[in-house]
């Protein structure tokens, strides 16, 4: 899939995944001190604007200016478009507009594995000591016990590789486990399992 895919996804004037917070971004970014913030693959921007109404300063990453425009436009409607910047980049080679940041979001980034390594190094390259990562995805558990997501092995990782993939960084990893998640449908909440990594950058500290 390219951007010209998400392009014509996002051309409605529909939310396609919602206006509502991911329940995981709330669950582990709620507690955090705001600062400043980047989105990777943020889409139509449902946690970014969660982000900014919490007085975080977020940067949506994303390759579709559809989703990128529809973010700008959920900021105004919430009044915190002070709070939100926008990057039509691929989360494989995002160059950010502000670097280091405080807190890294990837929400649903289902990419091959090789992929999904590369954008996970680069988005924690870009997050201050002491700062936090967090990931969500459809997990490849899911694949044979829940709904909805992606039904390819490739493109679904477990907590075992993600926590690989992050080897190496200069991360502790606090949390990285599947987790019973629910995915917002158009006829209401459906159940699936959901992969969850949070870690925090510690370079620093064990310097």
């Amino acid at each position: 899939m390219d951007a010209k895919y998400w392009d014509a996804k996002y051309e409605t004037d529909e939310y396609v995944y919602t206006k509502l917070v991911n329940r995981f971004v709330k669950e582990y970014c709620e507690p955090l001190t705001p600062g400043t913030a980047m989105d990777v693959a943020g889409g139509e921007g449902r946690n970014t604007v969660w982000l900014a109404q919490q007085g975080w300063r977020v940067e949506n990453i994303d390759f579709s200016q559809k989703a990128l425009d529809k973010c700008l436009s959920f900021a105004e409607e919430e009044g915190v478009a002070g709070f939100v910047d926008t990057n039509c980049s691929s989360a494989l080679d995002f160059e950010p507009n502000e670097t280091p940041v405080d807190l890294a979001v990837i929400a649903y980034l289902q990419i091959n594995q090789a992929d999904l390594k590369t954008a996970i190094k680069r988005v924690a390259s870009n997050i201050k000591p002491g700062g936090h990562l967090l990931g969500v995805w459809h997990s490849r558990d899911n694949l044979e016990q829940s709904f909805g997501g992606p039904r390819d092995t490739e493109v679904l990782p477990n907590p075992e590789l993600l926590a690989e993939y992050l080897a190496g960084e200069g991360f502790e990893v606090l949390d990285c486990r599947n987790r019973d998640g629910q995915i917002q449908t158009r006829e209401g909440l459906k159940p699936s399992v959901t992969a969850v990594m949070f870690a925090k950058n510690i370079i620093e500290i064990l310097g």
